[in-house]
């Protein structure tokens, strides 16, 4: 059987890793998380205290950064030069920041060939922001996910305080009311629907439902 590309994106916490992880579970696919490279890339910048206005540092720590994944049955880990930071990238001190860090075009530039060289061979699944019109515009599926923001922030307080985390519901919300203005507003791929993806409201969808129609969808383009 042949293998596509399916591009997911979205708002903050509509849900897209989950559905891409079940996607690639399904189709045997690799699941890739951009979201988890941009929180890869942030961490590493606040760890080293490189400021988002030192064009020359960023330029050099990006040189030195290599961000990959542990394999699906091992967690599907985020792993920053090897070392498996993926508990930490969740931490709202890093969520805080990712936003204005994935703005930086270098940043992007470097994300973006990056993601590209792991998708040369297709088979996989990836979600993000700028996935179906700028990582792969050619990708075969490509699905658009939106839900109501009060409804995206209840799921993301209740994923959060799971973590064992206690932020306010108004922290979250506030994050996420930013991340995704910074998100739609940058000059650099901003968020934004590609003219042919599948819009999917998962607002009154539960997992399972959202991914049964996603699942179809990617069994029409195979």
């Amino acid at each position: 059987m042949k293998k596509i590309i399916i591009a997911i994106d979205g708002y903050s916490s509509c849900g897209k890793s989950t559905l891409a992880r079940q996607l690639a579970d399904a189709l045997n696919y690799t699941y890739l998380d951009s979201g988890a490279m941009y929180r890869a890339v942030t961490y590493y910048f606040l760890e080293h205290k490189i400021a988002l206005e030192d064009a020359e540092s960023i330029n050099r720590v990006l040189q030195q950064i290599e961000i990959r994944f542990s394999p699906q049955e091992e967690g599907g880990h985020t792993l920053l030069n090897g070392e498996d930071i993926e508990s930490e990238i969740r931490k709202m001190y890093v969520a805080n920041w990712v936003s204005p860090v994935a703005a930086i075009s270098a940043v992007r530039r470097a994300m973006v060939a990056q993601q590209q060289a792991m998708g040369k061979d297709k088979g996989i699944v990836m979600d993000g922001r700028d996935i179906g019109t700028v990582v792969f515009p050619d990708a075969e599926l490509k699905i658009f996910l939106t839900a109501d923001p009060e409804i995206r922030a209840q799921r993301r307080y209740k994923e959060l305080l799971a973590k064992g985390l206690t932020p306010s519901i108004e922290q979250v919300r506030n994050n996420l009311q930013e991340r995704d203005r910074i998100d739609s507003t940058r000059t650099d791929s901003p968020l934004r629907r590609a003219s042919d993806a599948v819009i999917l409201d998962n607002s009154n969808l539960n997992p399972i439902e959202q991914f049964e129609m996603a699942l179809a969808l990617a069994k029409v383009r195979l």
